[in-house]
């Protein structure tokens, strides 16, 4: 019969070059620079394991964090592991 082919996934990539904070990081790398999380979803975990560091009255900043733009697998993986 027919074999399956894989897919290749499309979802997991979104570049938004029209926005007026492209790239919101900074970067070398634009052409793979994933738009598709602005906002990490991982923020409200203390072992998110990106680049982050706390402001003087404790609040997590991530501003210097790419881990959501250039690894969309590593997200969603964590986030199943919250499950």
């Amino acid at each position: 019969m027919f074999k399956r082919r894989k897919k290749k996934k499309r979802y997991r990539f979104f570049r938004h070059r029209r926005c007026e904070f492209f790239p919101c990081h900074e970067t070398r790398d634009t052409r793979n620079f994933n738009c598709l999380m602005c906002f990490c979803p991982l923020y409200p975990y203390p072992d998110c394991g990106g680049n982050y560091t706390f402001t003087q009255k404790g609040i997590k900043d991530c501003s210097k964090c790419t881990l959501p733009h250039y690894d969309y697998d590593y997200v969603i993986r964590k986030l199943e592991s919250r499950k």
